[in-house]
């Protein structure tokens, strides 16, 4: 969270105003505000979206898509071996089991990693729109016509990516984002689920509330089709998400100042290229994203770099959590209790598997986190302290 005053306050202390904290119902407490609502509706507005479905987090919000959309027991779904690794999880506690594939200069899934993945087994695509911008929508998607595959979109860092016009997160069944407390807008805790398929949507309504349909005006006495859980959002949290949203215009508009200035300034070295974008202006500038010549390179410029204390710059190849080298509980399948995937058996060995290209990309590959609340002169300096350092080691 960067930008955070008035508006979230006052969002806030309408609903504690009203102490109407639960999303449904209580017309009685809340004067007539509905904070998930307009939430979800100020997404819509933004997206471009017919619906949308906020819950709990990132992560509940993929699961949430994952079941609407009948991924579940046995399914094969091919996921990237760099993400946050939430996904992953989502499709182990969703029954599901992962088939890795590798990634290209996107940083993102790519048609020939997916392709190369796949299995007469495989249901799904959980493609990652990493780092903020948006992947290989166009090959992506004629990988899973050709094979009848459903992809899904995990867009928890890219809520303000587009791809030719159109908002991530739409071109598959369903996308899920993050609005956790660092993601380019917050809820502190929180994620929303957007599609263009109205009953997919209204499965989404019910799984994420215990089966409940919504109709009516007596909870405890509704219909209920579905079997659900609790993934509701707050009306605390979305009222903070709503507040945000309305600054995303804003905060896309210098988040893209301040990288462009970065990558003017990086060009300067001549042996770095950038990550692939395909789409530039659809980029939401949250990472710049460089490749180094090599491995040894890579990690010495990273060495430098913390010599001359200059933070910001993540190396996601030794990162706990984002890069499948680290994973040992996900290839040892480590939880409490039993998983389909224990009984039905991997679909990959995840102590064998072989992903070079994922290896060699992420192995030379640096991460700078873009602030839109940078000062142009705090931007130079930073920018002053980057160069240095990696022209030290180049």
């Amino acid at each position: 969270m960067e930008v955070f005053g008035a508006e979230e306050r006052k969002e806030a202390l309408d609903v504690l105003e009203t102490g109407a904290l639960f999303r449904y119902g209580h017309e009685d407490l809340r004067k007539g505000m509905w904070k998930s609502k307009e939430f979800e509706e100020e997404v819509c507005k933004f997206t471009g979206a017919g619906y949308a479905h906020a819950v709990t987090s990132g992560s509940t919000a993929v699961a949430t898509m994952m079941a609407a959309a009948g991924v579940g027991h046995g399914d094969e779904v091919v996921v990237p071996p760099f993400t946050f690794v939430a996904p992953v999880e989502g499709v182990f506690l969703g029954g599901a089991l992962p088939l890795f594939g590798e990634i290209d200069e996107t940083l993102c899934l790519s048609p020939e990693g997916i392709e190369k993945a796949i299995t007469p087994n495989t249901k799904a695509v959980l493609l990652v729109h990493m780092c903020g911008a948006a992947a290989d929508l166009e090959g992506i998607l004629k990988v899973c016509r050709k094979h009848g595959l459903i992809l899904l979109e995990d867009c928890g860092q890219a809520m303000g990516a587009f791809y030719r016009g159109k908002s991530v997160g739409l071109y598959g069944k369903a996308g899920s984002f993050s609005f956790d407390y660092f993601k380019i807008v917050t809820c502190g805790e929180g994620g929303i689920v957007i599609t263009d398929d109205r009953s997919l949507y209204h499965k989404m309504d019910q799984i994420s509330d215990h089966g409940h349909t919504h109709t009516g005006n007596n909870r405890g006495m509704e219909n209920h089709h579905l079997i659900g859980f609790n993934y509701r959002i707050s009306e605390l949290s979305a009222a903070i998400g709503l507040a945000q949203m309305r600054k995303l215009p804003g905060i896309l508009e210098d988040n893209k100042k301040n990288k462009n200035y970065l990558k003017e300034r990086l060009k300067e070295i001549q042996d770095l290229q950038f990550r692939k974008l395909t789409d530039e202006d659809g980029d939401s500038a949250t990472f710049l994203n460089f490749f180094l010549p090599s491995k040894p390179i890579a990690e010495k410029v990273f060495d430098q770099l913390k010599k001359d204390g200059v933070g910001g710059v993540t190396y996601w190849y030794t990162n706990m959590y984002h890069f499948i080298n680290q994973w040992d509980h996900i290839k040892n399948l480590s939880y409490p209790a039993p998983l389909s995937i224990h009984a039905l058996g991997a679909p990959q060995d995840y102590h064998q598997i072989e992903l070079p290209r994922s290896e060699d990309l992420m192995s030379r590959m640096g991460s700078i986190g873009i602030r839109c609340t940078w000062t142009e002169n705090e931007t130079e300096q930073f920018a002053d302290k980057l160069v240095g350092a990696i022209r030290k080691v180049l």
